[in-house]
C-alpha cells in the first residue's frame, strides 16, 4: 500500500513538475536549480491536494455542525492568505533560502568532523525498516517534539509574542492552522527540520510527516462541534479537544492565575497532554481568543502585514 502511494504521488509530481514548474523555472532563468524545484514541487502537490481535502470534505462538516455562528469573514479571508502562503510551498521556499545552506553547513562540519547522523529507521532491523513501521515511529517521534515546541510556544514569554497572533483568531475555522508569525513559524519549523536531519528521516517520510500533520490540525481548528468520543479523544487530538487549547482563559493561561501556560498542547495525539498533566477533556465550546482582546482592546491586526508587524512590536515591548 505504502509503495502504491509513494509511486503515484511520484508519477504526480513529475507530470506537475515537467507541464507547469519546469517551463516556468527555465522561463526565469533557474534551470540551475531543477533539482530543488522538483523537490519542490512536491510540497506544491501535497498542499494542492490538502486543499481539495479542507474544501471537500472539512468544509460540508463545518457547515454541518458549526460550533458558532459565522461572524467575521474578513477575519477568515485572512486565514485563507496565510493557509495558501503555507500549503502552496511558497514558506517552504523562503525557509529553502534563508536557512537551508546553514543546515548545509552545519552537519557538513559534523560530517567532515567524524559525526554522523542517526538513521533511527535502521535501529531495529527487519521491523523499523518497513515502511509503515518506520513513518508511525517518525511521526510518534516527531509529535513528541511538537508538544514540547508548543509548550515553548506558550511558556516563553517572547515566543508567546509571536504565537499570540495564532491564537487571536476569534473565529477560528479550517482556515486557521497557518495563522501563525511568518518568524514563529521559522523558528518550529528549523527545529523540526533539524531533528530530521538529526535523526535521519528520509525526504519523503517528512513530507508525509508534515502533510499528515497539516491536515489533521485543518480539521482541528475547524469551526466544528466534534468530538472523538470517550476512547477516541484520548488517541487522536479533536476539533472539540483543540477548541479549548484556543479558549479564553483556558487554553493559554494558568488556571486562576492569568499567567502563561494552559493545556491540550498536543498537535496529534493527547497521549503527551495525559502524561504531563496538561490535558482538558471537558465537553465544552468557548469562545476563542486572548482575554485581553476582550477585557483591554488589544490589537492583534486585521490584515496579514499589521498581524506581521505588530508581532514584531510585541516581540519589542512596543504593543
Amino acid at each position: 500500500m505504502m509503495d502504491w502511494i509513494d509511486s503515484t504521488f511520484g508519477l504526480g509530481q513529475q507530470w506537475l513538475f515537467e507541464t507547469f514548474v519546469s517551463p516556468t523555472m527555465f522561463s526565469l532563468g533557474l534551470g540551475n536549480l531543477l533539482e530543488d524545484g522538483f523537490a519542490a514541487t512536491g510540497w506544491l502537490l501535497v498542499g494542492l491536494l490538502q486543499l481539495v481535502v479542507i474544501v471537500g470534505v472539512i468544509g460540508p462538516l463545518q457547515r454541518w455542525r458549526p460550533a458558532e455562528p459565522v461572524a467575521d469573514r474578513a477575519a477568515i479571508r485572512t486565514d485563507i492568505v496565510y493557509t495558501l502562503i503555507h500549503r502552496l510551498g511558497l514558506f517552504r521556499v523562503g525557509l529553502f533560502f534563508l536557512v537551508q545552506p546553514l543546515f548545509d553547513a552545519l552537519f557538513g562540519a559534523l560530517s567532515v568532523a567524524g559525526i554522523g547522523t542517526f538513521h533511527l529507521d535502521q535501529a531495529w532491523p527487519g521491523v523499523t525498516d518497513i515502511a509503515w513501521v518506520s513513518l508511525l515511529m517518525y511521526l510518534v517521534i516527531f509529535d513528541f517534539a511538537d508538544y514540547w515546541i508548543h509548550r515553548g510556544q506558550h511558556g516563553l514569554h517572547a515566543w508567546w509574542q509571536l504565537h499570540a497572533l495564532h491564537h487571536s483568531q476569534r473565529q477560528m475555522t479550517m482556515w486557521s492552522d497557518n495563522r501563525n508569525h511568518l518568524l514563529d513559524d521559522l523558528i518550529r519549523d528549523s527545529l523540526l527540520v533539524l531533528l530530521a536531519l538529526a535523526i535521519g528521516v528520509a525526504p519523503s517520510q517528512f513530507v508525509a510527516i508534515v502533510a499528515i500533520t497539516q491536515l489533521s490540525e485543518s480539521l482541528q481548528h475547524a469551526n466544528l462541534r466534534l468530538s472523538f468520543g470517550r476512547i477516541g479523544s484520548r488517541l487522536w487530538v479533536s476539533p472539540r479537544f483543540h477548541r479549548l487549547h484556543h479558549s479564553i482563559g483556558i487554553g493559554h493561561e494558568t488556571a486562576g492565575a492569568g499567567t502563561l501556560g494552559g493545556h491540550n498542547f498536543g498537535v496529534l495525539l493527547p497521549w503527551w497532554d495525559m502524561l504531563f498533566g496538561t490535558a482538558n477533556f471537558e465537553d465544552r465550546y468557548d469562545p476563542t481568543g486572548i482575554r485581553d482582546q476582550v477585557e483591554q482592546g488589544r490589537n492583534y491586526g486585521r490584515g496579514f502585514w499589521e498581524q506581521q508587524w505588530l508581532g514584531l512590536k510585541r516581540l519589542a515591548g512596543k504593543a
